[in-house]
């Protein structure tokens, strides 16, 4: 039986650290602890084993991910949709740091200095073809 991928509410919003396992699940698929582990070991400093079963458990619990506990080897599956989640967290993010204003946020990372002409010429493109579809 599969089981329906879950909508956001504020009680399951990930934290970074399960941010970064549901990364990793969303990239890769359903997968053992050991696979997560090694993969957030070999992007960030040396963290315990224990502490990313831990966490994946603590994450099945609030209904973050599934278990599928059918082999030996507990295989573990993102219980939340990618874009939902990352659209739902974008949300909270403007809400918060640009009082909801989209065109703020916008403003701000063209305005960076990490920005490259060649993502600005993206925007571009983008916003051109906007206008285009508006025009409709």
């Amino acid at each position: 039986m599969k089981r329906q991928k879950k909508h956001l509410s504020n009680d399951v919003a990930p934290t970074k650290s399960e941010l970064e396992v549901l990364k990793i699940l969303w990239e890769n698929g359903p997968s053992t602890v050991r696979f997560v582990h090694d993969t957030l070991n070999e992007k960030k400093e040396a963290v315990q084993y224990t502490s990313t079963l831990k966490l994946m458990q603590v994450m099945a619990e609030k209904g973050m991910l599934t278990r599928d506990e059918s082999s030996m080897k507990h295989i573990y599956s993102a219980a939340l949709e990618e874009d939902r989640t990352k659209g739902y967290m974008l949300e909270k993010f403007v809400d918060s740091m640009y009082n909801g204003s989209v065109s703020n946020m916008v403003l701000a990372l063209l305005g960076n200095d990490k920005t490259s002409k060649k993502e600005l010429d993206k925007v571009k493109e983008l916003l051109k073809n906007f206008d285009a579809k508006g025009k409709n």
